[in-house]
C-alpha cells in the first residue's frame, strides 16, 4: 500500500482560506447550430495569425499585444 503525501489534517487548507467570490452573471452562450456557426467563424473565417504567418492558438495573448 502506498503512502499519503502530507498529513490528512491539512487537507483542504488552501480552499478553506481563499475568500469566497460570487459568480458573475454572463451572457448566455449560443447552443446547437448557432454555437457551431460561432466556432466556425472564430476558427476559419477571421483567422488571427502570429509571427511568421502561423495560426495563433485560442489561448494566446499575441493578438492583444499590438
Amino acid at each position: 500500500m502506498g503512502k499519503v503525501h502530507g498529513s490528512l489534517a491539512r487537507a483542504g487548507k488552501v480552499k478553506g482560506q481563499t475568500p469566497k467570490v460570487d459568480k458573475q452573471e454572463k451572457k448566455k452562450q449560443p447552443r446547437g447550430r448557432a454555437k457551431k456557426r460561432m466556432q466556425y467563424n472564430r476558427r476559419y473565417v477571421n483567422v488571427v495569425t502570429g509571427m511568421g504567418g502561423k495560426r495563433v492558438g485560442p489561448n494566446s495573448n499575441a493578438d492583444k499585444m499590438k
